[in-house]
């Protein structure tokens, strides 16, 4: 399956959930969820059906893959490593998810979208521990620390998203130096401390069947 590249914002419509996958339009009057809040497609399909529990199950699924950016295959492997792991598997889940680098430079406000944080980290602007990485889906563990390169600074998106992440959009299992444009993964993310609205354990119940 290849990443989808069509436009985003009918996949917030699909979930009838906002994704945040436009950074600031999303929380912007201009987000299309506000103006059109229904499904896409031909008005007939737009009639509400009763769901059956695995079309629940499904599109929780659907939403949080989407949200984070992971493939089917790759997701199904998260999955498979949570499964295995000690505690709730549906929270193991969300804790790798939340582990990415992707997810952290945009968690740490260097990026307005976890679309933008992929392609900036990508681009090799970000070091892990003092080294270059560009792999999106590098998994941090406790004690990494995420520092924007030298001669990245400079990039407007970075301190534009900044400036708009603003001071309420802290987590406690990160830290964030904003003059020294870096951060670092204090601890494993817990349940209650992961913003993310899903309710994992309809995901862990649909790979269950």
């Amino acid at each position: 399956m290849a990443r989808y590249t069509k436009a985003v914002c009918k996949l917030c419509r699909r979930e009838n959930q906002k994704l945040f996958l436009k950074g600031r339009r999303c929380v912007s009057a201009r987000c299309a969820l506000e103006r059109r809040a229904y499904p896409p497609g031909p008005r007939d399909t737009r009639r509400r059906r009763k769901v059956s529990e695995y079309g629940l199950q499904l599109r929780e699924k659907q939403k949080v893959r989407r949200m984070y950016g992971v493939l089917e295959r790759q997701f199904y492997l998260y999955y498979l490593k949570a499964s295995q792991m000690r505690g709730i598997t549906g929270e193991n889940l969300l804790s790798l998810l939340e582990r990415r680098l992707d997810n952290v430079v945009y968690r740490l406000g260097f990026a307005p979208s976890r679309v933008t944080a992929r392609q900036l980290v990508q681009h090799r602007h970000f070091t892990v521990n003092g080294r270059i990485t560009n792999i999106p889906s590098f998994l941090l563990r406790p004690g990494d620390t995420v520092v924007v390169r030298e001669k990245s600074k400079s990039l407007d998106v970075i301190h534009s998203a900044l400036k708009d992440a603003g001071p309420g959009t802290d987590i406690p299992w990160l830290r964030l130096d904003k003059a020294r444009l870096e951060g670092e993964l204090l601890e494993l993310p817990k349940r209650a401390d992961i913003p993310t609205v899903a309710q994992e354990q309809q995901i862990v119940e649909l790979y269950s069947r």
